[in-house]
């Protein structure tokens, strides 16, 4: 037998249009509001916590004096180019 997740319930205040694009959305689909919703949440983090994280990282790497200067990368870059 498979438990339920876990669940907690939050109120969001939405533009009147936000809304009907989801009750529509869900009615076409044959979903539930809170399904249509929860996917767009859970699609959103997906699609971007990466890049705060990646941000974040490379902030602490620049604290920590973790760098590599400008001038070797584009050395770099233009011993690769010419290759």
């Amino acid at each position: 037998m498979q438990r339920a997740a876990v669940r907690d319930t939050i109120s969001i205040r939405l533009p009147a249009g936000t809304k009907q694009r989801i009750e529509h959305f869900a009615q076409a689909t044959r979903r539930s509001k809170t399904f249509v919703m929860e996917e767009a949440i859970t699609n959103y983090l997906n699609l971007n916590e990466w890049q705060v994280e990646s941000i974040l990282e490379g902030l602490k790497e620049i604290q920590t004096g973790q760098t590599t200067p400008h001038e070797t990368v584009l050395a770099k870059w233009e011993a690769k180019d010419c290759e």
